[in-house]
């Protein structure tokens, strides 16, 4: 076992030594030591139920043998940390995610891990660090919130809180009427309850194989996911013993597949990122082609919050993952999970019980999958729009540009009612160098969408999007403003064409002009001078690579 190295042998007395120190017998010196990596915070809604899963997850891997050991990861609410600086924080924790992990991981000699997570980078950060660890893991993550209401109508986190700021700036609601959506908005603990990033990667997680059968889509507050969780401190013994590991599971199939239903789901976009992140750890050749290829060809059958109106909770009732599987059996890989069975073996025991939540084939949301990727003289190394959620209307658009240099500065100009008609909000200088972090735009997105501007207002931006974003919103523009990427050259009315189902992102302007102004242009002074986003701006990737560290 991996573990002796810190237990066997006579030079390694003082090392048993710290380990009785701990509570440790001898006879647990010859059982298979898991380290449990758990995000838990009493901060992050989606964080708050994971000290009664900790407990399962023991009760788990001591009934098959194992001996537990719980340690800590950060983990950030992107809700909480949106439209303010602390959003710079949010992508670079992804990293410190996984270097946290692996240094734990491989410091103490772990047999196996199981990592506890939920939300918007917590889980990729585990991903990355399963892949580059390769020692044998099983991710749990917590699951999804259950829906608001009021009224009688069920809400939801994005609509129902940021969307309705938007509103009350329009005058349709009155500020009680905003206070009472805000507090019933989430009711509990969980992940927020759309396809946002968090419950994309939860979904996406079981898909790759690295978590177990249901884990997707099982609701935060079921005994299921308990049931999970003790399963899965079970099964890490098995996969200890049949030494399979991270990098035999998430193959290039696993990739191919993951895509193929994130497609279907009509997932976040910040999805492109993770997986191509998590992708490079896995030792894996996967691009920006390889989501367009799979988009075009990948029907959009499930269409949840945000550019739908149905929860998680409806397609965990629908029958979750292994039902959407499922109607995509005879294109998926025979690969293995870490469940033990093939993904072929659950998708054939899926079953669809909502033909509207998970549509057949033949009866799509939409012929292409949720992502498409664009490109074009503004956009020569790729971008990326969440399609599903865009209007027939719209996707297919131009517009003259109103730039500004960073989110704060544009949604200003929004909230303020500067916003006409057939504009294209440009806002730059927020890319994983530039921001830096590569903040995600919720704020201005969300407010366009409740001011009833997604049929006549586009925006586009270097930075992200959060997963609760609808309407024409394309981000990751590559290469960004701070590198004096074609973004950084765009003025005041210049005319951007926005062409969707052609994949194209144009300026209508001369590559003469374009070369002039590039001449002229000098990089602005760096936000940050010190600390972690100084030392990530200077090392970080662009978002065409998934935006990982140089």
């Amino acid at each position: 076992m991996r573990s002796d190295r810190i237990k066997k042998g006579i030079e390694r007395a003082p090392h048993r030594a710290l380990l009785y120190a701990t509570g440790v017998t001898k006879k647990s010196l010859s059982k298979p030591f898991i380290g449990i990596a758990s995000s838990f915070s009493s901060i992050v809604p989606g964080h708050m139920q994971m000290r009664e899963l900790e407990r399962f997850i023991e009760r788990g891997v001591e009934s098959a043998g194992g001996y537990p050991f719980i340690f800590g990861i950060p983990a950030i609410c992107d809700g909480i940390a949106m439209g303010h600086m602390g959003m710079r924080y949010s992508l670079p924790s992804r990293e410190l995610i996984a270097d946290s992990i692996e240094s734990v991981a491989l410091a103490h000699s772990f047999d196996g891990l199981i990592l506890l997570t939920n939300c918007d980078k917590i889980t990729p950060g585990a991903l990355m660090a399963a892949a580059r660890t390769n020692i044998p893991t099983i991710i749990v993550t917590a699951g999804p919130m259950l829906s608001g209401r009021l009224r009688g109508k069920r809400l939801s986190y994005v609509r129902d809180s940021y969307e309705a700021v938007g509103r009350f700036k329009k005058g349709e609601i009155n500020e009680e009427q905003l206070h009472c959506l805000e507090e019933e908005a989430c009711p509990g603990v969980g992940s927020c309850q759309g396809l946002y990033t968090a419950n994309t990667m939860d979904c996406l997680t079981e898909v790759l194989g690295i978590s177990l059968t249901g884990s997707g889509c099982a609701l935060a507050v079921s005994a299921k996911r308990k049931r999970l969780a003790y399963e899965s401190g079970e099964r890490i013994i098995d996969l200890i013993k049949e030494n399979v590991l991270p990098r035999d599971i998430m193959n290039k199939q696993a990739f191919i597949d993951a895509i193929r239903m994130d497609m279907a789901l009509g997932g976040s976009s910040n999805t492109v990122l993770h997986l191509l992140a998590i992708a490079q750890e896995a030792k894996v050749s996967l691009s920006l082609d390889d989501f367009d290829r799979i988009g075009r060809e990948t029907p959009h059958l499930v269409n949840l919050r945000p550019g739908g109106d149905y929860f998680m909770e409806d397609l965990e009732w629908a029958g979750g993952i292994p039902a959407l599987l499922n109607r995509f059996n005879d294109f998926l890989f025979e690969r293995s999970t870490v469940s033990g069975s093939s993904i072929k073996e659950i998708a054939q025991k899926g079953e669809v019980f909502n033909n509207e939540i998970i549509r057949s084939l033949d009866n799509p949301y939409h012929k292409e999958g949720g992502i498409a990727v664009l490109t074009g003289s503004l956009a020569p190394q790729g971008a990326v729009v969440k399609q599903s959620a865009v209007s027939e209307k719209m996707k297919n658009f131009r517009g003259k540009a109103r730039v500004f240099d960073s989110e704060e500065e544009a949604v200003k100009s929004i909230y303020e009612g500067r916003t006409r008609e057939g504009e294209v909000i440009v806002i730059r200088y927020e890319g994983p160098q530039g921001g830096p972090g590569m903040r995600e735009m919720l704020s201005p997105t969300a407010t366009i969408a409740g001011m009833g501007l997604t049929e006549s207002v586009a925006l586009i931006t270097d930075g992200r999007f959060s997963g609760g974003t609808r309407g024409p919103c394309i981000g990751h523009i590559c290469p960004e403003a701070e590198v004096g990427g074609p973004i950084a050259l765009l003025q005041d009315g210049d005319e951007i064409i926005i062409n969707i189902p052609a994949r194209l992102l144009n300026i209508n302007l001369s590559e003469e002009e374009l070369k002039k102004r590039s001449q002229n242009w000098k990089k602005p002074p760096s936000r940050v001078k010190e600390g972690y986003l100084a030392r990530y701006s200077r090392l970080v990737g662009p978002a065409s690579q998934g935006a990982v560290l140089k």
